[in-house]
């Protein structure tokens, strides 16, 4: 089995940001929480390589929180649309070699709209493979073993791929000659279990190069070896996962284990939570440090503060709203626990309920401007 093992996932600064405020692609054509991922294996005084990137759709497009556990998403409608996509496939041609573009997002809902709009896009560009794989409906109910139908599909240009291969001498042996490109909507979750998958189907190959491994033998037959395998594979998917979205990654069981366990189904539920609260009431004032720090956002000293606050700016975190909201909703349930013994009691619980409900419509109406966003720079 390999001597080591290191997983290294460089992240792209040029289209940096938290979930929600980077989406999509720039005019440029840069997208967001665009990562590259290289798996190295070092055995027998050999090394091999093989690298995986994943980024998000490269469209013009935004999700913008508005208190809605899932935000809407929207196509930006531009006319350089086709240029965007021309430009980040360009790119990519002219660093990796042959692309295949690997979609996993659900064929129904916005994401539905989103992943035809970018099937369309990619019908223009004939020197790069599209294949949609809508990874919920084939590999929902932890049907992980699933994902077999997408290596079949792209098995044979895979391989054609290869890797890359160094003898103890330095002379390079065979050199990888294109990637593969991933995407889900968060290019997380789903990405992350893909890529895993692909990658040890490539360490197999590899290995039996070598002859470490059998024609006939896998990874997956030596139970610590591949332990440590989805291991490392998970825990590289959390850190990403914690840079973009602020939370370990969903479907990490699927990686660690091949399954969902109940424990496993608590913990995404408490990271999904969590990854609500993050978007709506926190990551806006990250994104905002992000831009400042990576020198996306010029400071012009005379020029008024960006960051000072007006109107309902001031709710960002909603301790106002939240206050009265609360009240509004605690007296309706004592003035209706008592409305029974006199009509007043009862006018009471009503006005009070009727407060509680304008609360609550005008936090929803409100909801974009009360939620916490960036300040500094626009979301192009």
């Amino acid at each position: 089995m390999p001597t080591i093992m290191t997983l290294i996932s460089r992240r792209c600064t040029r289209r940096l940001g938290t979930r929600m405020w980077r989406r999509g692609a720039n005019m440029e054509g840069d997208t967001a929480n665009f990562i590259e991922t290289e798996q190295i294996v070092e055995a027998k005084g050999l090394k091999l390589s093989l690298l995986q990137v994943r980024g998000s759709i490269p469209l013009l497009w935004e999700q913008i929180v508005d208190l809605s556990y899932k935000p809407g998403l929207r196509i930006i409608e531009h006319d350089q649309m086709s240029k965007v996509v021309e430009r980040h496939f360009l790119d990519l041609s002219q660093r990796y070699g042959d692309i295949i573009a690997v979609d996993l997002t659900d064929k129904h809902g916005d994401e539905g709209k989103l992943s035809l709009a970018y099937a369309e896009q990619m019908q223009k560009l004939p020197n790069v493979r599209y294949i949609a794989f809508d990874f919920h409906h084939i590999c929902g109910n932890s049907r992980f073993e699933n994902l077999e139908v997408l290596y079949e599909e792209l098995s044979t240009d895979f391989e054609m791929q290869r890797y890359l291969l160094v003898d103890a001498e330095g002379n390079i042996m065979e050199e990888q000659r294109g990637v593969i490109r991933a995407n889900c909507i968060d290019c997380l979750d789903r990405t992350n279990v893909t890529q895993s998958f692909l990658a040890q189907r490539s360490l197999d190959i590899q290995l039996r190069r070598i002859g470490l491994l059998s024609p006939g033998e896998s990874i997956s037959m030596f139970v610590e070896d591949y332990t440590m395998f989805r291991i490392l594979w998970a825990e590289q998917g959390d850190e990403i996962s914690l840079e973009y979205a602020g939370t370990h990654a969903l479907k990490g069981d699927l990686v660690r284990y091949g399954r969902q366990t109940f424990v496993g189904s608590i913990k995404d539920g408490v990271s999904a939570l969590s990854r609500y609260c993050l978007n709506n009431f926190h990551d806006g004032m990250r994104q905002d440090a992000i831009d400042l720090i990576s020198g996306r956002y010029s400071i012009n000293r005379d020029g008024m503060s960006p960051l000072q606050s007006h109107g309902l700016d001031s709710l960002s975190y909603l301790p106002i709203a939240s206050a009265l909201l609360v009240g509004g909703l605690t007296l309706t349930s004592v003035t209706i626990h008592h409305a029974g013994r006199n009509t007043q009691q009862l006018v009471s619980s009503m006005v009070c309920a009727g407060a509680a409900a304008g609360m609550m419509a005008l936090i929803k109406a409100n909801g974009r401007q009360i939620c916490s966003r960036p300040r500094l720079c626009g979301l192009l």
